[in-house]
Order: structure tokens, then sequence, then C-alpha cells
């Protein structure tokens, strides 16, 4: 995905079911991820600079989250053509390098991002328990890929919110 400036919130929108292979080999719908407090879905993939530079803090929200009863869940929908480094294969071991508490799914068709408007990676969707949009946006401000504040990340606090 191109890197564009992720667009306004549109407040209630309902999550856009998906079943898509995750990196554990399984076959995960939105259902399956459904948290009681929330659901969080990032579209992610493995060479854009920005999800490097955040990777730390998204596998740390997350595993945050997850003691509010938001669960998470990140898609790649990068083409590994143009992209090899975000081919199946290197999700499988980006997962496990940075130690994934959430499944990682592989939108082989890009129709789920499509679906969701993603437009760039790393793109947050942050849904209530009735799965309807309450954040988009960023996990963090950053400056030359480097946080421009400690503290809790802005993900974090607006899922915290919506928990």
């Amino acid at each position: 995905m191109p890197p564009l400036k992720t667009p306004i919130c549109d407040f209630g929108t309902n999550a856009k079911d998906f079943k898509l292979n995750s990196t554990d080999n399984k076959l995960i719908s939105l259902n399956d991820i459904k948290g009681d407090a929330g659901t969080l879905v990032m579209f992610i993939c493995n060479h854009c600079p920005y999800v490097k530079a955040v990777i730390k803090d998204i596998v740390e929200d997350c595993k945050n989250l997850e003691k509010l009863g938001i669960k998470s869940v990140a898609i790649s929908s990068n083409d590994p053509i143009n992209y090899p480094e975000d081919n199946f294969e290197n999700m499988i071991k980006f997962a496990k390098e940075h130690q994934f508490n959430f499944p990682y799914l592989f939108d082989e068709t890009q129709n789920v991002a499509k679906n969701y408007d993603a437009v760039c990676t790393p793109d947050f969707f942050g849904f209530n328990h009735n799965l309807e949009l309450q954040y988009r946006g960023r996990i963090r401000e950053l400056q030359n890929l480097k946080p421009v504040r400690a503290g809790d990340s802005d993900l974090y606090n607006a899922m915290k919110q919506i928990a």
C-alpha cells in the first residue's frame, strides 16, 4: 500500500467480516477475534518503515488491550510480487520475530483492505463491543520514525476509552 494520510474516522461504521489464513495456518474470521470490550483491526506489512518503527509498541499495546477485553488482529494486504518481504513465509518469520500475541492474516486478494478502505500501513481501526468503528488513526506521533513523546500511545489511550 502506498503511504497516504489516514482518512478521518467514519464513526459508527460496522466492521466488515472476513475469513483469512493466519500465519498459524488457521482460517480466522472477524467473529473469531471479536473481543468482549472491543476489537482492533490493524493493516500492517513487514517492509513498511513506519510499521518497523512501531512494531514493539503495537505488540505491547495489544498485550495491554487484551487485559481490557479488547482483541486484536493484524492483516497484511500487500502484493508479495511487488514487495517480496511481505510474502506469506516472511509474514510467519515477522510474527515470530516480534512475538505477535494476535493473529497475523494474509489478505492475498486485497479485498479486505478495500472493504475497510485501508490506505496505508499501519492503518488502525478500533471497534467497540458492537463492532462499530470508534477510532481510526495512528499508534503515536512520529518524527523521523522516532516517537515525539514518551508514555502511552494514542492508539492505546483511544482503545482504553472504547473499552
